[in-house]
Parts: C-alpha cells; sequence; structure tokens
C-alpha cells in the first residue's frame, strides 16, 4: 500500500489492523529510528555542531553539510548520518497534508483531505477522507520542546515524584514505539515537517467515553508499582520493562484508548520515562524490587511478604 499524502510505503489503512508480520515491521522501524537519531547526535558532537534542542537534528536536510563531507572523515561520517535518518524520518511540507503552509495557523484552517477528529495539548488529530486512518501532527512548543515526559525528583521517605513535563523528540520517538510494544494501536511515523512538526498515523478505532473506568483492562506486561517507590501525576503510573530497561507508564485513562474492530481496547497514547537507573541503584529496597520483578512480575517490595502487609 502507499500512503495517501507521501506516496511512500505504509502498513496502516483505516480501520484494518496490521497483522502480526506487519506489527513487528513497524517495531523494528521505530528500533531503528532511534538507534539513527543516536548516530545522528554521536556524528553532529564530533564535528563540533552543538544544538540547544535536538529539534535542530529532527529536521536537518541532507545537502545542508554537502559541501563539508570532503573536510573530512568525521564530516563525511555526518553526512551520512543525515541521510539515514531522512530515509525514516523523511521531510515533508504541511502542504503534502492539505494543509496550506503559509498561513498563520495552517492546521486549523480547512483542509478537503483531513478531518479534524480531535487533539490536545501535545498533538491534534485528523481522519483521511479516504480511508479514515488517523494522522497525529505533534507541535512543538515553547524552547522547541515536544511531546511529554516524566521528570523525577526525590519524595518523602525514598518515594520518587513523578510530574510530566515537556519533552524532546526522542522522548516523543520513544513513546510512540512504547506504545507499539504493549500492543497498542499500530503507530507509523510519517514525516517531520520543516516547523518540527512530527507526523504519525495510526488505525482508526472508537473512541471510549471520557471518564470510563479502565483500570481493569491494561495491557498486559504492564506491572503496579509499590506506593512507597512512587508518586505521579498522571492516571494508573505502571512500570514497563522493555528489552534492557525500565520505564514508567502511565496518563492511561479512557480518552487514550479506543475499541478496535476485533472489539478488542488498544492504548493511542501515553506519558513515559525511564526509570532513572542511578535512584534505584542507591536504593537497596528499590534496586532488589526491580531485580526480582523483573523474574516474577508480582514480586512484593519484601521477598515473601504481601504488599498490602507492609
Amino acid at each position: 500500500m502507499q500512503d495517501a499524502f507521501t506516496g511512500q510505503p505504509t502498513r496502516i489503512r483505516g480501520r484494518t489492523l496490521p497483522g502480526a508480520d506487519d506489527r513487528a515491521a513497524l517495531q523494528h522501524d521505530h528500533e531503528r529510528r532511534l538507534e539513527a537519531l543516536a548516530r545522528l547526535g554521536a556524528a553532529a558532537a564530533e564535528c563540533g555542531l552543538r544544538a540547544d534542542s535536538d529539534r535542530d537534528l529532527v529536521v536537518l536536510a541532507e545537502d545542508e553539510v554537502s559541501l563539508l563531507e570532503a573536510a573530512g572523515p568525521a564530516w563525511a561520517a555526518l553526512g551520512d548520518a543525515i541521510r539515514a535518518w531522512r530515509a525514516l524520518l523523511p521531510l515533508r511540507t504541511l502542504d503534502d497534508f492539505g494543509f496550506l503552509a503559509a498561513a498563520e495557523n495552517p492546521l486549523e484552517e480547512a483542509n478537503a483531505r483531513l478531518r479534524r477528529i480531535g487533539g490536545g495539548v501535545e498533538a491534534w488529530a485528523f481522519a483521511a477522507e479516504t480511508d479514515g486512518s488517523v494522522y497525529k501532527f505533534y507541535l512543538p512548543r515553547e524552547e522547541k520542546r515536544i511531546g511529554s515526559v516524566f521528570g523525577f525528583q526525590p519524595g518523602d521517605e525514598g518515594a520518587l515524584l513523578a510530574e510530566a513535563r515537556l519533552g524532546d523528540y526522542r522522548g516523543l520517538l520513544e513513546k510512540l514505539l512504547l506504545i507499539h510494544a504493549l500492543g497498542g494501536m499500530a503507530t507509523e511515523v510519517v514525516a517531520v515537517t520543516p516547523e518540527g512538526i512530527v507526523v504519525a498515523k495510526q488505525t482508526l478505532g472508537q473512541p471510549l467515553p471520557q471518564g470510563d473506568d479502565v483500570s481493569g483492562v491494561l495491557p498486559a506486561g504492564l506491572i503496579e508499582i509499590p506506593s512507597r517507590f512512587l508518586r505521579a501525576n498522571r492516571d494508573h503510573p505502571r512500570l514497563l520493562l522493555h528489552g534492557e530497561e525500565a520505564w514508567l507508564v502511565a496518563d492511561l485513562h479512557a480518552r487514550n484508548f479506543v475499541r478496535c474492530e476485533d472489539g478488542a481496547l488498544r492504548v493511542i497514547d501515553l506519558v513515559a520515562a525511564p526509570w532513572p537507573a542511578p535512584v534505584a541503584a542507591s536504593q537497596s529496597l528499590m534496586a532488589d524490587w526491580l531485580k526480582r520483578v523483573r523474574l516474577d512480575p508480582t514480586a512484593s517490595v519484601l521477598p515473601g511478604a504481601r504488599d498490602e502487609e507492609l
């Protein structure tokens, strides 16, 4: 299939849920994209390019260092890194998606090809008139920040306080990967615009009424966090073990779920951040619990004791 707006291959169309092979390929793309961003950042640092935000790296065009590539191997490596990155996150204009980029507020203007269906602080969501596929436009905010991540600070009695705050592009791409890794709605990263707007594509689902109780249908693989370790300002904070890393995942309220064509509920959005490893390493009780939940997701704070008894 070809995407109706970019002409590039796509694995998402309307309400149709991608099969297992397509989901695996999408997951692989998310992982490659994060690897490519890390490679780009490292190559830029070798050339002495200091970005005040990763947005400056994310929107680099292929020709911005072409004249310098002959200056030495570091610049040649940077050129290669930019091309590898652009292959995984191409630059597209808002005009490609039916918006008038020259308008003062392009996403607020009428668009014959996309119909707005929702949105909030992080992103605006539109449905394609052709097949209903959902396109999310993640908007940069102040200081070139985008999306939301958790920040951590010490709390009372050793508990961490986790508060959502402005994120960065890596955090946004990590969030989209985690949605997919949790069996959430299939998500494809389509493009980034010169203004730094990230465009993601998702399968269409039926929204849940606001306020519905979803505590009993949270995705499998999420681990309840003992209250003595964490206080968070978002719904249903949970621990997710993905690969070698532990993540805090939350903001799992009804409006971040949809019902799919197979009748299942799937997550479409969340807030996340890597669990702060230095804090865990400095607190023996937390470090021990994190080690044991990798083997047994139901592990209590102390071996052999139930948490409600502590």
